[in-house]
Parts: structure tokens; sequence; C-alpha cells
């Protein structure tokens, strides 16, 4: 039975020597490429293993963990070999995400049994943590600064175009339901206003023609009316004779007023109620725009 137990121990130990051997003919380097970094900065980790070239060796890839640091990228290099070693490297961009100061770190390299593998780790690399934020002392010093502090405004471009857009719908909304009613009243405005302006030219026209009757005073007076009436009924006045507007206003009396006022122009004489026949072609005049005016309101 001792014999046994002996011959398993002695098998157990010859399996176990060449694993052993290999191991120490594997030789690994690992070295960060700067000696600090910031809080999640991207960081080069070199790795180098140099081993026998019959040996399968892998290095880690994403699969990996890497504990406080995140893999960002692996950069690997073709291996350099000659007839009994090989040499291999790789750099691997980690983020460390850890709040230690100083962060102890290695990454291993693997060597590929028939059932199992053996990890290979180099000597610790260290990696200082740099602060972005100083540290806050005990008694805090405050700065006193009363100054006024101009802050820049800027225009509110989405407000401008709800408002337009809200004015625009506000002013169709307007026009659809009282267009015609605001179209009314502008024009009986515009009316108004071309009388205001006629009557002013009149009353100066009629009173050079009372101080001065004379044939330019008289043709001007005639003109000047004949053109208002016109723009009220949109005929051609000015190109009709006394009678011809007699009729189309369907009073026979105007006809006198005009003989009154052309008896200066052709006959160079001055009728006495030169002034009385001025004031009834006013009131045609008048009687006229309150027609239109009648009109516009009842859409005639």
């Amino acid at each position: 039975m001792d014999k046994v137990v002996k011959l398993l121990v002695l098998a157990v130990f010859l399996m176990a020597q060449p694993y052993r051997i290999q191991g120490q003919e594997i030789s690994v380097e690992g070295y960060f490429m700067e000696d600090s970094a910031r809080l999640g900065e991207r960081v080069g980790y070199v790795l180098k293993a140099q081993y026998p070239s019959d040996l399968p060796v892998l290095f880690p890839d994403s699969t990996y963990r890497f504990g406080d640091f995140e893999l960002l990228e692996k950069q690997t290099f073709a291996s350099i070999s000659d007839d009994q070693t090989t040499l291999d490297s790789a750099v691997y961009w980690l983020a460390n995400f850890s709040l230690d100061s100083v962060q102890n770190y290695r990454i291993p390299v693997f060597e590929i049994l028939k059932y199992d593998s053996i990890s290979h780790f180099p000597e610790a690399a260290s990696l200082n943590l740099i602060f972005t934020i100083d540290e806050i002392p005990e008694e805090l010093a405050f700065r006193q600064n009363d100054n006024y502090q101009i802050i820049p405004s800027y225009f509110n471009y989405p407000y401008l175009i709800i408002g337009l857009v809200a004015a625009l719908i506000l002013l169709v909304g307007a026009i659809y339901f009282f267009g015609d009613g605001l179209k009314k009243r502008w024009q009986v405005r515009r009316e108004k206003k071309k009388w205001k302006r006629f009557l002013g030219n009149w009353e100066l026209s009629m009173k050079k023609l009372v101080e001065n009757p004379q044939i330019q005073e008289a043709d001007e007076l005639l003109g000047l009316w004949k053109s208002y009436l016109e723009t009220l009924t949109g005929r051609p006045v000015k190109e009709w004779t006394s009678t011809e507007i007699s009729i189309f206003l369907q009073q026979p009396d105007v006809i006198k007023d005009f003989r009154k006022i052309e008896l200066i122009i052709y006959a160079n004489r001055v009728d006495s109620n030169i002034r009385e026949a001025c004031e009834n072609l006013l009131q045609i005049s008048k009687r006229q725009l309150e027609e239109k005016i009648e009109k516009i309101q009842h859409h005639e």
C-alpha cells in the first residue's frame, strides 16, 4: 500500500514539473506610459512577454475584467521571433475610474495548456491620480464683490415668432369676420377725406370768382366741380354738356346755375346771383357724396 502511494506522488510530481519549468521560462513586463492621470483620462499600459517559441501564449482581450479600469482600445504589434524565443507586446488604452490616489495595477498573459491555462503576471505598475479640484480649506476666505455685473440679454426669437403667428391669426380672423365692415369704413373715410380736400379748394376758388369774376376764375371753378363729380360717379362728367349733366343728375335747374357761371366765360358778363349759383352746385356735390356713402354702406 505504501508503494502505491509513493508511485502516485511521484507521478503527480513528474506531471507538474514541465509546467513549473515552462512557467519559469516566460518573462512578463508591464508599465504605464504616464506616471499620473486624471479620473477617466485615457492612459496607455504597455504589456510585453518573452517566451519560448513553441509555447502558446495569449494576451488578454476585451473579455478580460480590467477591474477599476475600463478598456478603451487595444493596440497590438507584430511578434519578434528567433529560433528559440518570441517577443510579443501590446498597448492597452485604459481609463481609470478609481478614487485611490495611487493605483497599483498589472495585467497577466496566459500560457495555454491542454485543459487549463497559467496566468503570468508582471510586477505591479503604479499610476497616480490627479485631482482636478483642490482640497477645501478648513476656513473659507470669502472675497467681497458688490460691483454690478452686466448680464448680456439675448433676444427671444421663439417668442417673436409665436407673437407674429398669433398676430397673423388674429388679423386673418378679423378680416374674415369683420372684413366687410372694415372695408366699408375705410371707403367712407376715404370719400370724406376727398370731400374735405374738395371743399377747401372750392371755397378758395369761389372766393376768387366772387371777388374777381373773370374767365379764368369761372373756368377753374366749373372744372373743379366737374372733376369732383367725376370721382364720385365714375362717369366722364368733364366731357358732358350742361344739359347732359342735368339729365344724369335728374335736376333740370342745374342748367340755370351753369348759365350764370358760363355767362362770364362766353359773354364776359357777371350775374348778380353768382354766389347763389356756386352754393347750389356745392349742395349738389354734397348730395352726391351722401348718396355714394349710402350705397357703400348698403352694398349697392
